[in-house]
């Protein structure tokens, strides 16, 4: 097939277009690269250094499937400019799934985000509850998703509601919950976690990647499906960063209120099975860190990043 990947840059699409490639797929890797390209050269592969919100830069004759991962991501990103966010992860979302039903394309895969549910009192967070979202992040991820599915009709949509993602990436994102701890084990010796009791869904990187693949070789499960396998509570994450790296745990208030536990049995029960876990993640970074690959960089936190480089 030929694919385009938006934000194939990125955190997980620099591990997804490998994998795409090694399956025999023709890969159109889209990118504004604010964060680098780390992807590998390959016959089957063309980047392309461009933006999302300039649609006429995107030809889709001949593609096969979208796969669209290309937002501002996470909470204070979204907030830094919130134009921005909308620009970028509704309204180009809304081109591109208009431009791709026009141009015959069966396939539109999105990465949306399971924090549309906001703050959730449910002991299980199923695909059929209401969305609350709370930021503009999370708002713009539901926008995307209401207007995707609009056009299932015309394609198929499928659309994963990832938990918060962690493990190692040659682009990596060391703002997320259980990068970041393990992180600050290594270089600091001491962790800081807000609140604590707050409980979050995780996935790793491999298990979330290969997702997108099991959708994109099974069009029959079109629709949502949450994917997060382990609920975590930050503290549980800490503690679990503590049996690799020798580090101590400082905790101090926390001004986020997102606590949920989210339900994949709709996504198990189409066949798909994680292999990885929390464990796997933790000691696939210590391991980076210590031989070298991977270092404590400004790069690697998006705010960070987009406020020194991208939006000064």
């Amino acid at each position: 097939m030929r694919i385009l990947v938006t934000g194939a840059c990125g955190y997980k699409g620099t591990v997804l277009v490998p994998k795409l490639l090694a399956r025999g797929h023709e890969v159109v890797a889209l990118d504004t690269m604010w964060f680098g390209n780390h992807l590998q050269p390959h016959p089957s592969l063309r980047v392309i250094r461009g933006d999302v919100r300039d649609s006429d830069s995107m030809r889709l004759d001949g593609v096969d499937a979208v796969i669209h991962l290309a937002s501002i991501a996470n909470d204070p990103c979204g907030d830094l400019d919130p134009k921005l966010t909308w620009e970028v992860s509704a309204l180009a979302t809304m081109q591109l799934a208009d431009k791709a039903a026009r141009a015959g394309v069966r396939r539109f895969i999105y990465a949306s985000s399971g924090s549309v549910y906001g703050v959730k009192d449910e002991p299980q967070v199923t695909e059929d509850l209401e969305l609350k979202p709370i930021s503009e992040y999370n708002k713009t991820k539901m926008v995307a998703e209401r207007v995707l599915l609009s056009y299932a009709n015309d394609m198929v949509v499928q659309i994963l509601r990832p938990a918060t993602v962690c493990g190692y990436s040659p682009r990596m994102r060391l703002d997320l919950s259980v990068n970041m701890l393990t992180m600050q084990a290594l270089a600091r010796r001491r962790i800081t976690v807000f609140g604590g009791a707050q409980t979050r869904p995780n996935i790793h990187i491999d298990d979330i990647t290969d997702a997108y693949l099991f959708l994109l070789d099974h069009p029959e499960h079109a629709g949502i499906y949450n994917a997060g396998f382990e609920n975590l509570s930050i503290m549980e994450i800490a503690r679990r960063v503590t049996k690799h790296v020798e580090a101590e745990i400082t905790v101090t208030e926390s001004n986020d209120p997102r606590s949920y536990r989210v339900n994949s049995d709709r996504l198990l029960a189409t066949g798909f099975r994680p292999k990885k876990t929390v464990n796997d993640a933790i000691r696939e970074i210590i391991a980076k860190y210590r031989s070298g690959e991977l270092r404590d960089d400004d790069r690697h936190y998006n705010l960070r990043w987009m406020q020194k480089e991208v939006l000064r």
